[in-house]
């Protein structure tokens, strides 16, 4: 019985990871609506404008890309933890080290290689946001004040047909991902040596 409440809260967390990036952005959009939007409502906040300022737009879209990204490493996450093998677990209880002693020094560092390589996959998927913060601010914000490199290479490449620059941009993006993804291949041969 307890395998279904498990089952439901892994689905439906696996829908917000498999929602389109325009669906979901738009859904956002609205969520926070300063007309019509259920969370201005909700908190007492009147007409605000998450999308208007800077912070807050970026806050937002931050929010939305958590929210569609969570349900990867908490998959992830869960499945390392199904991977610790019982048997430890049961002998650090039985030497009687507390729950929080036994994620410390037993789960953590069982879980270390699975964490750092969902992290390092993270920050190269949300390198390349663009969807959620071209729909959510329109295409940069007010004045480009939500610019990040590739809505700003679009905008240099396809809106002002700049395509040096935009070209430009999109190599400086390619070299940082380069390196970040190089890091993650060395910890992944280092987690395969351990192994």
């Amino acid at each position: 019985m307890r395998a279904l409440p498990r089952l439901v809260l892994m689905m439906a967390a696996l829908g917000a990871w498999a929602t389109p990036a325009v669906t979901g952005s738009t859904v956002w959009v609205f969520l926070f609506d300063p007309d019509f939007g259920p969370v201005n409502k909700l908190l007492g906040l009147g007409d605000f404008s998450w999308t208007y300022g800077r912070y807050s737009a970026f806050a937002l879209v931050l929010l939305e890309v958590v929210w569609c990204s969570f349900p990867f490493v908490m998959v992830t996450v869960y499945a390392g933890i199904q991977a610790i093998p019982s048997e430890v677990l049961e002998a650090a209880s039985l030497d009687g080290a507390s729950q929080w002693r036994i994620w410390r020094s037993v789960m953590a560092p069982m879980l270390r290689p699975i964490l750092v390589v969902v992290t390092i996959q993270s920050i190269i998927w949300d390198f390349k946001v663009f969807t959620q913060i071209y729909v959510m601010t329109n295409g940069g914000g007010i004045a480009g004040q939500n610019l990040v490199l590739n809505v700003y290479a679009y905008q240099k490449a396809f809106a002002s047909s700049q395509y040096s620059l935009g070209s430009a941009i999109g190599v400086v993006m390619l070299l940082i991902l380069l390196a970040v993804t190089l890091v993650y291949l060395r910890l992944l041969r280092r987690q395969g040596e351990e192994l």
